[in-house]
């Protein structure tokens, strides 16, 4: 399990397990104490769920260290005036004759639904780069490609919900 991530990913997963050792663990530990109290656990729905949301718990926290453990850091070696991880490119799509916008993250941050493509993708491969005002093909795959025009690059970090998605 070898996963691209940038500092940044890496500080929000560590401040994630930070929240679910102190936080929800103390909150889901408490639960599953008042479900056992209700009686009965053979027959004690509520007991079961709130052990099953526990061991959901620390599944997440192992998965998150496993992450961290096994990750290569990438480094974004962009300059500011180049497309690069995390920032956010406006691109104008010649075929389309529309303006879109995309916030260039790593695989494991990808959310293409909400702007944030990897990468990798092929959008992501073709943007990283290049700077403002080149024409850049992007190749779908064999058969197809397209143009755009980058139009402007954002260097500021722009708050993507600030929580990295479930993996």
């Amino acid at each position: 399990m070898h996963n691209e991530l940038t500092r940044k990913d890496i500080e929000d997963m560590e401040a994630e397990i930070e929240h679910r050792k102190v936080v929800v663990r103390k909150e889901l530990l408490e639960h599953v104490k008042e479900a056992r109290s209700l009686g009965d656990l053979s027959e004690n729905f509520e007991y079961y769920a709130a052990k099953k949301e526990k061991n959901q718990n620390e599944s997440r926290i192992r998965y998150l260290e496993r992450m961290i453990k096994t990750a290569t850091i990438l480094d974004d070696e962009a300059g500011d005036d180049e497309v690069g991880i995390n920032k956010t490119v406006t691109i104008y799509i010649e075929e389309d004759k529309v303006e879109e916008q995309y916030k260039i993250v790593t695989t494991v941050r990808e959310d293409s639904l909400n702007g944030l493509v990897s990468n990798e993708s092929p959008l992501g491969k073709a943007l990283m780069g290049h700077k403002v005002g080149d024409r850049v093909e992007i190749q779908v795959n064999k058969d197809y490609s397209y143009f755009a025009v980058i139009k402007k690059i954002d260097n500021s970090t722009i708050d993507d919900s600030g929580k990295l998605r479930s993996y």
